[in-house]
């Protein structure tokens, strides 16, 4: 009975949060009541939302003004990541009601749990007037976040807010000043320690140098390596703002400026999202279309890259589809610009399949043109030959097979090799071979790999009537043309071929016959 009685009384006794779930509701009648009766003005729910948080959120200035009257806590923070009343006025942009904040005392510079500041919402919001009151009122346009080091310079450039960049360069932001760099190839170094019970390196020993297939296949966050180091240019390019893009190179930004993560460059980062507008701009204007990634990937291999990127599981950016300039086009600029036709990756470049690698290629070493012959893009090929593009350059063969994410591919692992194996670093897969598909003996890349409309069997006759590559030329397994013709069956390309002199009692290192992987794709 005692027990029963005092957990009533404690239900009583427990505070409510009436006002600020009239606030919530927008129901001032009721607030306006709860306030009169003596209901505590402060009370939060669950969360941490005050009536003053939802008032600032809403954008109710009149009732944000009632509340500090009543004596609300100006500097109240939300249980889940520390928000204050003024930082949900400026994640709407609503100056109205970060005036009488500010003038109550609301603490112009702090920061959410992740170091955000109310500049940079109000910043990523585009409210220039909200942007205004908050620099005049102390705010430092400098300073970072802590996730990703990021400043209101870069969320403004994020989120194509032209106007708040104007006035934040106009305030004294940094143009040049980069967000954190964080190297995944450390982080997967450090998980692995910890998973298999070996002490942690000290930070300062980093993971050493990457060396691009050499001891194992990449693992996905080494294939990534270092990560952000990006200035605003860099965020707008990416985002394909173009109008932002237009007033930071005015304000003084660096156009060739590299990443301080992979050393992408602004033209890069616009090709790599298929922003064929912004490249475009970017080298009327002097950029450099040389500099690659640190994965070797350079603004003409991404643009052809991303024209033809895979079918995926799920819904992708497609700027490239939205864009007045053509990828060919682009490519011939590109090359005029003085970009190099043979410059080759030097990994596999993981940002090309977003859907688990059921392509089952491995570009690590592709140079453009092979990227346009695995597409069967003869106008690709074409302009890339015409403007000095070896035909011939295969990719490299990769440590642990095709597998990008550091294992080997089905029946490697326990197969003899019917033929010596090539060095790791070698010869992969020649154009030829990757244009009568590649991948497809692996499983599924059918689903989807894309290609031009001109299909597969123009490009083939292409490169062995125009160009005259091998047509018996044979990639680090061993397969030629014919081995993934026949895995596709593809009847009317295994004729040609035989036509053309290739040779259909090739056996492949694995063992494999023309007639095998006519058999089925998957031994």
């Amino acid at each position: 009975m005692l027990l029963t009685t005092a957990l009533a009384v404690s239900l009583n006794a427990a505070p409510t949060s009436a006002i600020a779930d009239a606030a919530a509701a927008k129901d001032i009648a009721t607030v306006k009541k709860l306030l009169k009766e003596g209901g505590d003005v402060n009370a939060a729910q669950g969360d941490g939302m005050t009536a003053l948080h939802w008032a600032a959120i809403n954008g109710d200035a009149s009732l944000a003004s009632m509340l500090l009257y009543a004596g609300a806590n100006v500097g109240a923070k939300t249980r889940i990541c520390g928000y204050t009343p003024l930082h949900l006025a400026a994640q709407v942009g609503n100056a109205s009601v970060i005036a009488p904040l500010i003038a109550a005392g609301a603490p112009v510079a702090a920061a959410t749990t992740t170091g955000a500041t109310a500049l940079m919402q109000a910043s990523h919001a585009g409210s220039t007037e909200a942007v205004r009151m908050l620099i005049e009122n102390g705010a430092d346009a400098n300073v970072k976040e802590l996730a990703n080091g990021q400043t209101a310079l870069m969320f403004a450039a994020a989120a194509d807010r032209v106007d708040v960049v104007k006035m934040l360069l106009a305030r004294g932001a940094d143009v040049a000043v980069t967000s954190r760099v964080e190297d995944f190839s450390a982080l997967t170094m450090t998980n692995d320690a910890d998973q298999n019970g070996v002490p942690r390196p000290a930070p300062a020993q980093g993971p050493g140098p990457i060396i691009p297939g050499v001891t194992r296949g990449f693992n996905y966050n080494e294939l990534i390596g270092k990560h952000g180091g990006l200035a605003a240019l860099h965020f707008a390019a990416r985002q394909g703002a173009m109008s932002t893009v237009e007033v930071l190179i005015k304000g003084g930004a660096n156009i060739n400026q590299r990443g301080a993560g992979d050393q992408t460059t602004p033209v890069l980062v616009a090709a790599i999202n298929g922003h064929f507008d912004v490249v475009n701009y970017l080298l009327d204007n002097g950029a450099d279309p040389r500099p690659a990634s640190e994965g070797g990937v350079t603004p003409l291999y991404a643009v052809i890259n991303v024209q033809w990127q895979p079918r995926s599981f799920y819904p992708q950016p497609r700027a490239y589809l939205q864009q007045k300039t053509s990828y060919l086009d682009l490519m011939a600029k590109l090359l005029d610009k003085g970009a190099d036709p043979n410059a080759r990756t030097n990994r596999n470049t993981w940002f090309t399949q977003y859907n688990f690698d059921l392509l089952r290629t491995d570009d690590s070493g592709a140079s453009p043109f092979w990227r346009a012959a695995y597409a069967s893009d003869i106008a690709a090929m074409k302009l890339l030959v015409a403007r000095g593009a070896d035909p011939d350059i295969p990719t490299m063969k990769p440590a642990g097979g095709r597998d990008f994410q550091g294992g080997t591919r089905s029946g490697d692992a326990n197969a003899a090799p019917a033929r010596p194996a090539l060095p790791v670093g070698g010869p992969g897969t020649p154009p030829l071979v990757a244009a009568a598909g590649a991948g497809y003996s692996e499983g599924f890349a059918g689903n989807a790999h894309r290609f031009a409309p001109t299909g597969m069997m123009a490009a083939v006759k292409y490169l062995v009537e125009e160009v005259g590559v091998d047509v018996n030329a044979e990639d680090e397994d061993g397969s030629t043309a014919v081995h993934n013709a026949a895995s596709r069956g593809d009847n009317e390309m295994i004729l040609y071929l035989v036509s053309k002199g290739a040779d259909v009692t090739r056996v492949n290192r694995r063992g494999q016959t023309t007639v095998d992987m006519a058999n089925g794709p998957v031994q």
